[in-house]
């Protein structure tokens, strides 16, 4: 199904949540969830999917943008649930996008849209490991799993994801295959200014890729940034193809998607088949005079356009990939900052009306093995046996209008 689809069907349960910022309950409409909102606990759980909960925290010093706390979830993907920060005029505030984690726990987590982690990257920030976005194939009879290859090779994938038009067709792999998997060596260690978590999965794809990887992990909290590491190591045999990425549900603090800024460095767009099977046709275009320019100084506003798209042709700074989301009405603004050299598109998905955007910089096109590329690099690293890469990005707040002090 698309994601706008299952945003409506996810959009009420966060009414329960009483931070206001979360993203079932500003989605493009209103709807009400299969799930059972009225017997909810509201006692936040001390573990996920069996693996304690982790939660960075730093003091407050200072009235500027500075990062408080970050939840982490190491039985359910690593992902990063939540954020904390302190803004000027907005005071404590949650950075991404979520419901409640006893929301999460009890009505989506576990349950059957669960089967494969795809809860995980329907809210906060899941990590996407080996493939970021779709991968198409041949469909196995029972609709379960997905046939590809590369170089090849063939790979047997679990086919979690399908459009909305057509529940039953079109189905496919999507973000990988660490959504809920759990991680071990779960270590926490002060620093000078915060707290840093460290830790592994081992043989992390569970057979289901080429060769055998080990992941290793690690998530700082600074008053400055929360920065995010993955290495990513084959201790298999024989060679792989590997990409990662995070998939941050950036909020937009005032809620006002149409007034908020973009800014995308690069000057390429990726042509789907349309919004609701997200599908690359293959067509790579220049995105000068169309409405996917956002490499503008200052970004360009979100207006009431949808957004489910791919740039490429990276221009960076000092070698960074620096792509950035601005609410000029909280006077707030966000940068998603790339280290790896490997990464070659950036993918952003964020509906009409929406009060957050999703930022992922990763390695890859969308279905990176599929034949409507036919033959480009689509940007996935080979890993030969004991070969490594690493995967690094970073976030940093900014004021618009910073008031001299």
């Amino acid at each position: 199904m698309s994601r706008s689809y299952r945003l409506l069907s996810l959009a009420a349960a966060a009414l329960i949540a009483v931070t206001g910022c979360q993203k079932k309950s500003s989605t493009t409409a209103s709807a009400s969830p299969s799930a059972k909102p009225s017997t909810v606990s509201t006692a936040q759980p001390a573990e996920v999917n069996g693996e304690p909960v982790v939660h960075l925290k730093r003091q407050q010093s200072g009235d500027q943008p500075q990062f408080l706390g970050a939840t982490i979830l190491p039985g359910h993907g690593m992902n990063v649930f939540q954020i904390q920060a302190y803004f000027p005029g907005l005071g404590v505030f949650h950075v991404l996008h979520a419901p409640s984690l006893a929301v999460a726990n009890t009505q989506y987590y576990g349950t059957a849209s669960d089967a494969y982690g795809d809860d995980s990257f329907a809210f906060g920030g899941a990590f996407l490991v080996p493939y970021p976005n779709r991968i198409l194939g041949k469909l196995s009879p029972d609709g379960k799993t997905i046939t590809t290859y590369w170089r090849g090779h063939k790979l047997v994938l679990p086919a979690n994801w399908h459009n909305s038009a057509h529940l039953d067709q079109d189905k496919h792999a999507m973000h990988g295959l660490i959504l809920k998997e759990q991680a071990s060596n779960v270590q926490v260690q002060k620093t000078a200014n915060g707290e840093t978590l460290t830790a592994d999965m081992k043989d992390a794809f569970g057979g289901q890729w080429l060769s055998k990887t080990d992941l290793h992990f690690q998530i700082a909290l600074t008053a400055d940034a929360v920065d995010a590491q993955i290495t990513a190591k084959n201790v298999g045999k024989q060679d792989e193809p590997i990409s990662m990425a995070w998939h941050p549900y950036l909020n937009i603090p005032s809620g006002k998607h149409a007034q908020a800024r973009l800014y995308v460095p690069a000057n390429m767009h990726t042509e789907v088949n349309n919004y609701q099977d997200v599908f690359p046709t293959g067509k790579i275009s220049p995105v000068k005079g169309t409405r996917f320019d956002f490499d503008v100084p200052g970004g360009r506003p979100l207006d009431e356009g949808y957004l489910d798209d791919n740039w490429s042709n990276i221009h960076r700074k000092d070698g960074k990939v620096v792509v950035s989301l601005m609410d000029p009405a909280s006077n707030y603004g966000i940068s998603e900052i790339g280290f790896s050299p490997q990464i070659r598109t950036i993918q952003v998905y964020s509906p009409p009306k929406a009060k957050f955007a999703v930022v992922e910089e990763q390695f890859n096109f969308a279905d990176p093995f599929g034949k409507e590329w036919h033959g480009r690099n689509t940007g996935m690293v080979t890993l030969k046996p004991g070969q490594s890469v690493t995967w690094h990005v970073q976030l940093k707040m900014f004021e618009l209008n910073a008031k001299k002090k």
